[in-house]
């Protein structure tokens, strides 16, 4: 495997190569948190024209933006925006699904006055949960340093870390030598 320059400097990176190996062209997938729309367009890559990407996200920045970079790469139509909050992604989407993305913080480049919630973002949780095929994962970045963030991660670690350990596998990875840094949190559901 080749790694790019920066593979270890960008905690996604992390993240992809664990999609990579759980997404299959045809399966349905959620991003719980469009943002710029990276993880959108990475996503409907891995799930193939057969598949499908369900994108959630309550700025109309983040969604025209992830919808223009979706246009480009001629992957519109594999993804189905969403102008909602990720707490209400059961109403959005009926059936299984082998991977749920969040980006947990605020958009960059917007107002960092808008930020996921502790609250919102534990009700998804609690969704995703059940509605994750077996061998799936629900992947969060967590991004720290605004309002609000400690509470959210303390949160999340908690909902994660008391998940079955008879269904599930949870690990964090973070940095451990830079304040602020992000961390990613992975459950497999065996």
């Amino acid at each position: 495997m080749c790694l790019k320059d920066n593979f270890f400097t960008d905690i996604n990176n992390f993240a992809h190569l664990i999609l990579n190996r759980i997404i299959e062209e045809g399966d349905n997938v959620i991003d719980a948190t469009v943002g710029n729309g990276k993880d959108t367009i990475f996503l409907a890559e891995k799930v193939g024209a057969k598949g499908k990407v369900y994108g959630f996200d309550i700025q109309k920045k983040a969604l025209s933006q992830t919808k223009e970079v979706l246009r480009q790469n001629n992957l519109i139509e594999r993804v189905e925006i969403i102008s909602s909050g990720h707490e209400n992604l059961d109403i959005y989407v009926q059936k299984k699904v082998k991977a749920i993305v969040f980006n947990l913080g605020y958009l960059p480049g917007a107002d960092h006055s808008i930020t996921t919630k502790r609250e919102t973002t534990i009700e998804a949780l609690t969704k995703s949960a059940k509605i994750l095929k077996k061998n799936g994962v629900i992947l969060l970045t967590v991004y720290t340093g605004h309002h609000g963030s400690n509470e959210e991660r303390e949160s999340v670690q908690r909902f994660m870390e008391n998940l079955s350990k008879k269904e599930w596998d949870v690990l964090q990875w973070s940095y451990l030598n830079r304040d602020s840094a992000p961390l990613l949190i992975v459950g497999y559901r065996r």
